[in-house]
Formats: C-alpha cells, sequence, structure tokens
C-alpha cells in the first residue's frame, strides 16, 4: 500500500533538555503540593527533601524540595505563565 508510518522527528538537544526540565518542574510541583498539604502554606526550608510520587514514574521519587523552591524563585523569568499560576496556587511568593 501507499501509506507508510509517521516518523517522529529527532528531539534536538534543547527539545531534550525542556522535556526533563517539564518534568523537573512536574516533580518539584508535586512535592510542594504534598508540602503545603502537610504543612500549611510556611516557607521550606532550603535543606529538606521530599518524597513523592509523581503520575508516570512507578517508585517515589527524593526531591530537594528546598533547593528546588529557591531556585525556581530565581529562575522565575524563565516560568511560563501557567508554571507561574501553580506556584502561586500554592502559596509561593515572588519578594
Amino acid at each position: 500500500m501507499g501509506v507508510q508510518a509517521a516518523q517522529r522527528p529527532a528531539l534536538t538537544p534543547t527539545a531534550k533538555r525542556q522535556g526533563k526540565a517539564q518534568q523537573a518542574f512536574r516533580r518539584g510541583l508535586a512535592a510542594l503540593a504534598q508540602w503545603v498539604e502537610r504543612e500549611g502554606r510556611r516557607p521550606v526550608p532550603r535543606g529538606h527533601n521530599e518524597q513523592t510520587a509523581v503520575d508516570g514514574e512507578e517508585e517515589p521519587v527524593l526531591v530537594k524540595l528546598g533547593v528546588w523552591v529557591s531556585n525556581t524563585k530565581s529562575g522565575r523569568d524563565k516560568l511560563a505563565p501557567e508554571q507561574r499560576t501553580a506556584l502561586q496556587e500554592l502559596g509561593i511568593d515572588w519578594v
């Protein structure tokens, strides 16, 4: 037949990094949501680690949540609007 299977475009190094960055953001956001549910909206200590299960992963992962929050706040100019909104909904202030 004249039908050929569609080929997936090769991922460029930039696309791979974006995929990893999005995955890391989802992990951090899941860990932050878990923290907020348990601890309320108090600040996350920089040295705090949070073990959390993330959709699509078989086992829980350890997220260096305090470092993630600090780094995310420092790089807030690079976040997509929906990422900033998700963080604001969990009580992250941008001061």
